[in-house]
């Protein structure tokens, strides 16, 4: 195994890989990644056996002879890291070690032979499904935040995919906030309903670049594999139900309030300052006269009311809130202006954007279960 590398172009790859390898110490190679050389093309691998990723370098990289080998994530990551030199020259030593050279000098380091590396699910590539990248991107960052931990519910780690004629359609839920997303596709499909684990789509998510056009799905059984660019991903899918939700939205509400989401943003910010020490209870009191109220009850450390401007329509009412739930779902939207309605003070509070005109990345709502006023 031997070749020469752009350094800009091997961090990328170290980079991408690295969120893959595991960090347990009970299988010591999976801390290590897999550096594949063949004859046109280096293939870099993580895989900590529930995700696997590969990134093919096949530009600014020289062949001179072919081979596998692993070597720390960690080490790798750090090394390369500090690298200033343009180039960085691989090749295998004597005694399981791997050689970089730059043109300042050389680094050994011990690593482990390929033979015992996992080797990645095999997924079927026929029948895949082409989706627009950033679509994807966005429906996943609008979705992340409210997954479970998934130690008590595992369903609940991760995002639920479905398909709907030619829409595709992103849900997740922690028990206390959910979110809904659509967005459209250039052609009907049909597929199974998934969850993907929430960290495979944080890596999706963070190796969609902003160049990339789509993202190709492949699904079998309980594995789903996703291409990027350079990039592939394949992960096992979470087993059980997910939650028919579609009833816990509303079908009609008696209060619904439009203001700007910055405005609202900041007050929240100031107000947990407080809320923070009981549990972020904040209330929301909506006015006609063109004002919004966010205030905490008396904690240890004191009180606050802040007051805003908004549009209420139907009643006006006020309604207890998580401050930080809405303020996490606040900071992923990026409409100018937002609207929160409910049908009463006990009912699941429902926060959307007002977008002007059609909006590009799909149709999004956010619920927020109530609290006790």
């Amino acid at each position: 195994m031997h070749f020469t590398i752009e350094t800009s172009v091997f961090r990328k790859g170290v980079d991408a890989t690295g969120h893959a390898t595991s960090t347990s110490n009970l299988t010591p190679i999976l801390e290590n990644i897999l550096i594949d050389v063949q004859y046109n093309r280096v293939v870099l691998t993580g895989n900590n056996l529930d995700m696997a990723i590969e990134y093919i370098v096949d530009t600014g990289v020289e062949i001179q002879s072919e081979g596998k080998f692993t070597v720390s994530s960690k080490f790798l990551s750090s090394y390369i890291s500090l690298v200033k030199e343009s180039h960085i020259e691989v090749s295998l030593g004597k005694n399981e070690t791997i050689i970089f050279k730059t043109s300042s000098g050389e680094t050994k380091f011990k690593g482990m032979d390929a033979e015992n590396f996992p080797t990645i699910p095999n997924v079927p590539q026929d029948n895949g499904i082409l989706i627009n990248a950033k679509k994807v991107k966005s429906a996943l960052t609008k979705t992340l935040f409210s997954t479970a931990d998934g130690n008590v519910r595992p369903m609940l780690a991760g995002i639920y995919i479905r398909s709907q004629g030619d829409n595709l359609i992103f849900a997740s839920t922690d028990s206390f906030r959910l979110s809904d997303l659509k967005i459209s596709m250039e052609k009907p499909i049909e597929f199974t309903p998934i969850i993907i684990p929430a960290r495979t789509a944080m890596e999706v998510s963070k190796l969609t670049g902003d160049t990339a056009e789509n993202m190709e799905l492949h699904i079998h059984e309980s594995q789903i594999q996703i291409k990027i660019e350079k990039v592939c991903i394949t992960s096992r899918l979470l087993s059980g139900k997910f939650p028919d939700y579609q009833s816990f939205f509303p079908e009609e509400h008696q209060t619904k309030t439009t203001l700007l989401r910055n405005d609202l943003i900041n007050a929240l910010k100031q107000v947990n300052l407080v809320a923070r020490q009981n549990n972020y209870n904040t209330r929301l009191r909506s006015h006609h006269d063109g004002k919004v109220e966010i205030f905490t009850g008396d904690t240890e450390v004191g009180n606050s009311t802040l007051t805003i401007s908004g549009t209420t329509e139907g009643q006006e009412d006020t309604v207890g809130i998580n401050s930080q739930y809405l303020l996490d779902v606040l900071s992923i939207m990026r409409e100018d202006y937002i609207s929160f309605e409910y049908k009463n003070p006990l009912s699941p509070v429902v926060i959307r954007g007002v977008a002007e005109g059609e909006n590009d990345f799909g149709e999004y709502r956010h619920l927020i279960m109530p609290l006790k006023i």
